[in-house]
């Protein structure tokens, strides 16, 4: 049965679902990647790279993971972060050249870090040095390859942060950009506090038959529908609330199509996507090193157990290559009921709430 939902263009790429993976800092890998597009996801974006990173990037064993793409991933887009605007163009280009279908300037991130170095977010606050990148990363990569955005609503709620915000996204579609993804918080707020549903709606009535994808508070299904309905957005990233719950891709179609909110996936289900994910991981970066990567997802997989912090335990234990295995025979041998994952999370701000 098909979905009630429109497709996603994104330049001369037609998706056929609108609830994608979003960049994910040091989760969303070629596993993280690959369950997801194989649990629903249409698309997903790569963990953010660094323009400095990219240029000097020569293979090597401990590095090739960052640029490594499977198969079936396909479309995936590579997101660039950076501060110096003449090394986004080559670092894009690296990017094509290890195969990534779409590059994504991240405008976005507002970790202390980052701001600090003048990257991510802080862009938002220098609108000509935020053209200048998109005119370089659009001049460097073939006419083929779309050119995306991703930015938050601006710094901060002030009159001077609203007009730059508008300056980069009207110049960014004029410098040949096919799509933005705009997150509901500003840079300051960070992740604390609501997301503004209300602007995302207000933005897509300007935009108009420009593309857009909403982020922000998305950690269920249906949110994900939610988001479309009332903004109107074409599309939806999931970030945070794909960590450990890939199923919130096939639950956001079934839910498209007309049906019933799926159940949870029942253990054996969880086992197997979680056994898959740790085999993948094993397979890129060594029985060693996938160790440390993957705690952070049991960590997030064990919310759909219904003895959630005995399992979170378990998997934090491991220290030994392989010794996740134990975890899975000790807590998901036998099938039982999972259960939604527990979202602590503030709800969003539409018209008429206060935040």
């Amino acid at each position: 049965m098909a979905s009630n939902l429109p497709t996603l263009r994104i330049g001369p790429i037609t998706l056929d679902f609108p609830v994608v993976q979003a960049a994910l800092s040091g989760y969303s890998d070629s596993p993280m990647r690959t369950i997801a597009r194989r649990m629903g996801a249409s698309y997903s974006l790569c963990e953010v790279m660094l323009d400095q990173f990219l240029v000097a990037y020569k293979e090597r064993k401990r590095t090739s993971h960052y640029l490594h793409i499977s198969d079936e991933e396909h479309p995936v887009a590579g997101q660039l972060m950076g501060a110096e605007p003449e090394q986004f163009g080559p670092a894009a280009l690296k990017l094509v050249e290890a195969g990534f279908d779409v590059i994504d300037i991240n405008f976005g991130c507002p970790v202390k870090k980052v701001l600090g170095r003048c990257r991510g977010g802080f862009h938002l606050s220098q609108p000509d040095v935020a053209l200048e990148i998109v005119e370089r990363v659009r001049d460097a990569v073939p006419a083929e390859i779309p050119v995306t955005l991703k930015m938050r609503r601006g710094i901060d709620d002030t009159a001077e942060s609203r007009e730059m915000f508008f300056k980069i996204f009207d110049g960014a579609y004029e410098r040949g950009v096919v799509a933005v993804t705009v997150h509901g918080r500003t840079v300051m707020q960070r992740y604390i506090g609501p997301s503004r549903w209300d602007f995302l709606r207000e933005l897509k009535q300007h935009a108009g038959d420009r593309v857009i994808l909403g982020s922000g508070d998305l950690f269920t299904a249906q949110s994900c529908l939610d988001m479309m309905a009332y903004t109107g957005v074409d599309g939806v990233t999931v970030a945070r609330g794909a960590i450990g719950n890939p199923w919130i891709f096939s639950q956001a179609r079934a839910l498209a199509r007309g049906e019933a909110l799926p159940d949870p996936p029942s253990l054996l289900e969880q086992r197997d996507v979680i056994a898959e994910h740790y085999r993948l991981a094993e397979e890129l970066y060594g029985a060693d090193r996938c160790l440390p990567t993957m705690r952070k997802f049991a960590i997030k997989y064990s919310q759909l157990h219904p003895q959630q912090l005995e399992v979170r335990q378990d998997f934090c234990s491991v220290k030994q290559a392989g010794a996740w295995r134990e975890v899975l025979d000790r807590w998901y041998a036998s099938d039982a009921p999972g259960v939604h994952p527990t979202i602590d999370e503030p709800a969003p701000v539409m018209a008429g709430e206060v935040a």
